[in-house]
């Protein structure tokens, strides 16, 4: 199905690049107890593009939080 080379060099780089961001999107969602986020993040596979938006956009500042 598929040959060898494309399987080693695009698809295996493409499942760490999104598990890394996914990963890290859902710790920090779960951190700010942010449930829809947490779902949404869980169950859409969008290849790290919305756990990107969420953690430069849409998480909780650290910062405001303790002011």
């Amino acid at each position: 199905m598929f040959e060898t080379p494309l399987l080693y060099y695009w698809i295996i780089p493409l499942i760490a690049w999104s598990a890394f961001w996914k990963i890290t999107a859902l710790w920090k969602a779960a951190r700010n107890r942010q449930l829809a986020w947490f779902i949404a993040l869980a169950f859409f596979n969008t290849v790290g593009m919305l756990a990107i938006l969420y953690i430069y956009f849409y998480q909780k500042n650290q910062n405001q939080k303790n002011s």
